[in-house]
């Protein structure tokens, strides 16, 4: 019997804005213009700087002791703003992990409710009506099965224009669940983006020992979905493949996968010290690629960027996480009980008693234990 090739496949790299500021006019225009006009870019440079700015105060929340703790966008955020801009606000969803601020902010989340998050406070999670968010996710990958069933509703509801984008680290795609929403999304054919922001690290495990494979991007070649790999700190590259996606998604009812390849430039939380596991100079090299660097060099050989533009933008930017923090802070504290009120629809009888007495049996503390029922009137 003769051998024969049955599969052979490649996957593209998208860069359009260099680390120096420098456009690409064969990648990056249409119809004689930049497919990101001035005025949208300076937009997003905005908006990924006041999400930085944020990232700075909330780690001095966390480090004051009036956060949990908190995992810093700081590096990543031309791929949570590009990608936010090409999805179609009240029309998709965003369904994130940990590290899409400024996608959540763009599509509607009001930014303490971020905040509220990772205080504890329950009510960071209670998306406001209208707002198509998810709560942010904590537990790896386990969100992108919920963005393959909000596709597939739009399907089975024939709303053709709407689409869902997720967000995972390289970490996640390491996961079950991963390939259980890729291979869903595949099956049934529906509209959603995986995008994989690849920030080399798995808390403290590099990409070459979490996986096999060179890429990423690769692994939805396994479930026939097209793919792209994108430079995560170019913010028209981001766009570009996002809005070029969404647009493969709706018309053809079927998934995309994208790996911005980006870089973590904080910790991976508060709770952790990369300096034990990453290089100093590892971190200077991707320093270089900063996406805000990259972005204001853009709009300063554009000449729409000046000093004194930046200035203002920094004090705007000061005032507006000054108001964001007051709003988490002024917020009056919830009763405790209201930890229950949103987890089911109905409770069952055990829940009903964790509320009722503060106590739990799972820990080996049953409330009607001789001995306990006191403790728990005096409490």
């Amino acid at each position: 019997m003769p051998r024969k090739t049955v599969y052979t496949a490649a996957i593209d790299n998208l860069q359009i804005l260099d680390e120096e500021g420098n456009f690409d006019e064969s990648l990056g225009m249409e119809d004689g213009e930049p497919i990101l006009s001035d005025e949208q870019v300076m937009y997003l440079y905005e908006q990924m700087w006041i999400g930085r700015h944020l990232d700075e105060i909330a780690f001095k929340l966390q480090r004051s002791g009036r956060m949990g703790t908190y995992p810093q966008n700081k590096g990543q955020e031309a791929n949570a703003a590009g990608s936010g801009l090409a999805m179609v606000k009240g029309k998709d969803w965003i369904v994130p992990c940990y590290r899409e601020n400024i996608a959540m902010f763009m599509h509607g989340l009001p930014y303490h409710y971020v905040l509220l998050h990772w205080m504890g406070d329950e009510r960071g999670n209670q998306i406001p009506e209208g707002v198509l968010v998810t709560p942010i996710s904590v537990p790896i990958g386990t969100h992108m099965l919920h963005a393959t069933g909000i596709a597939w509703s739009f399907k089975l509801r024939g709303e053709k224009d709407r689409c869902a984008i997720t967000y995972f680290g390289d970490g996640a795609t390491s996961e079950g669940d991963f390939h259980g929403a890729m291979n869903f999304a595949s099956t049934l054919g529906v509209p959603v983006i995986f995008f994989c922001q690849n920030n080399q690290w798995a808390i403290s495990v590099p990409r070459e020992q979490q996986m096999n494979s060179p890429t990423v991007v690769q692994k939805a070649i396994a479930y026939e979905m097209p793919a792209l790999q994108v430079d995560g700190n170019d913010i028209f590259a981001v766009y570009k493949a996002v809005r070029d996606a969404r647009r493969y998604c709706t018309e053809n009812s079927a998934p995309f996968f994208i790996e911005g390849v980006t870089y973590r430039l904080g910790d991976h939380t508060t709770a952790d010290d990369a300096r034990r596991y990453r290089s100093e100079d590892e971190v200077r090299q991707w320093l270089a690629k900063d996406p805000l660097i990259r972005t204001r060099k853009y709009l300063e050989m554009r000449g729409v960027w000046t000093d004194e533009r930046q200035l203002e933008l920094q004090t705007r930017a000061e005032k507006i996480v000054g108001e964001i923090v007051a709003a988490a802070q002024g917020i009056e504290a919830p009763e405790r009980a209201e930890f229950f009120d949103h987890m089911f629809a109905a409770l069952d009888d055990d829940l009903r008693t964790q509320r009722d007495t503060m106590r739990t049996s799972s820990l080996g503390q049953n409330p009607d234990q001789i001995g306990l029922k006191a403790e728990t009137q005096n409490a």
